[in-house]
C-alpha cells in the first residue's frame, strides 16, 4: 500500500523538482520501508513544450517520423492550405482522442472525443479555427495526443453556422462592465445591471424564424433544446416580436417579461433561444 502527498498546485508548480515527498510501503515482514530518501523527482511539462514545437521556429528542432494511429502522448503535425470563401474553419477530430491543437503556433485549445454522451457520441468534435491564424498557404497544425488517435483521419473543413442560440439565467453575473472590484469585494459600477442576451447573425443574414425559445428551465444544447417542467409559453411569441427580420437583437433576462412562475420548484430563472438566420438583410 502507497501513501504519497504531491506538491499542490500553484505559481511555482513548474519550478518545483521533489515530485512524490512521502512513499511509505507497509505490510512486510521487516516492517514499514520508508522510500523518502530515495531521491524520487519528476520533470514537469513536456519535451516538445520546452522546445515549441507546435510552432515554426521549433518544429525543427526535432526529427520527425511518418505518423502511425494508435499511439499514446505523440506528437503529430502536418500542413494545410486555407480553406476558399469566409465560412468558419472547423477542424474535425472525430478520429482522435483527447489532447491539445495548435496552429501556427497559436492554440486553439483542448480537444477531448472520447468524452462521450450518454447517446454514446462525442460531446464535441468539430474545433473552430480563427481565420485570423490562418496563412492562405501551408499552415501548420500541429496536435499532441494523449490516448490513441487517429491522426489520418482528421479533416480540415468550413462549416455555415446559420442556427445560432442563447442560453442565460437571471442569476448569472452581469455584463462585466456593470460590476468592478473593490478590493476583495465585488461591487455594482452601473445603474442598469439587469442581464440580457444578444443573438447575431452572420453578415448580410437576419433572423428567419426562432426554432425554440422557453424560459424556465430548458435542457440541452444548441440544436437540441427541449422545455423543462417551468416552461413559459410565452416566450417564443416575445423573441419573435423582439428579433423576426433583424440582423441581431438583445432579450432581457427577467421572468417578468415572459410571464414566468419564479416559484416554480425547479425553475433555473433560464432563457433558452434558438434561432435560424438567412437571406439577406430586411431591418434594424
Amino acid at each position: 500500500m502507497f501513501h504519497y502527498l504531491l506538491q499542490d498546485s500553484g505559481g511555482e508548480l513548474a519550478e518545483v523538482k521533489s515530485g512524490i515527498q512521502e512513499c511509505l510501503i507497509q505490510g512486510l515482514n521487516t516492517g514499514t520501508l520508508d522510500l523518502q530518501v530515495n531521491g524520487w523527482g519528476h520533470k514537469a511539462a513536456l519535451e516538445g513544450e520546452d522546445k515549441e514545437i507546435y510552432s515554426e521556429k521549433g518544429v525543427g528542432k526535432v526529427q520527425w517520423k511518418p505518423a502511425e494511429n494508435g499511439r499514446a502522448a505523440t506528437w503529430y503535425k502536418r500542413y494545410f492550405d486555407e480553406p476558399d470563401g469566409d465560412d468558419p474553419v472547423v477542424l474535425d477530430m472525430s478520429s482522435m482522442d483527447k489532447g491539445m491543437i495548435f496552429v501556427n503556433g497559436e492554440g486553439v485549445g483542448r480537444y477531448w472525443v472520447s468524452y462521450r454522451t450518454l447517446a454514446g457520441t462525442p460531446s464535441q468534435a468539430l474545433y473552430h479555427i480563427p481565420r485570423p491564424f490562418l496563412k492562405s498557404k501551408d499552415n501548420l497544425l500541429v496536435v499532441f495526443e494523449e490516448e490513441m488517435g487517429k491522426p489520418d483521419g482528421i479533416l480540415v473543413q468550413t462549416v455555415t453556422r446559420d442556427d445560432i442560440c442563447l442560453f442565460i439565467s437571471e442569476h448569472n453575473p452581469g455584463q462585466i462592465k456593470t460590476w468592478d472590484t473593490d478590493g476583495d469585494k465585488i461591487k455594482l459600477i452601473a445603474e442598469d445591471h439587469s442581464r440580457r442576451g444578444t443573438l447575431m447573425c452572420p453578415p448580410e443574414k437576419t433572423i428567419q424564424e426562432v426554432v425554440f425559445a422557453s424560459f424556465g428551465n430548458p435542457e440541452g444544447m444548441c440544436g437540441n433544446f427541449t422545455v423543462g417542467t417551468c416552461h413559459t409559453p410565452n416566450a417564443k411569441q416575445i423573441v419573435e416580436k423582439e428579433c423576426l427580420g433583424k440582423p441581431s437583437c438583445m432579450l432581457p433576462v427577467d421572468h417578468t417579461v415572459y410571464g414566468a412562475d419564479i416559484n416554480c420548484q425547479s425553475t433555473t430563472a433560464t432563457l433558452g433561444v434558438q434561432v435560424r438566420c438567412g437571406g439577406g438583410k430586411k431591418g434594424a
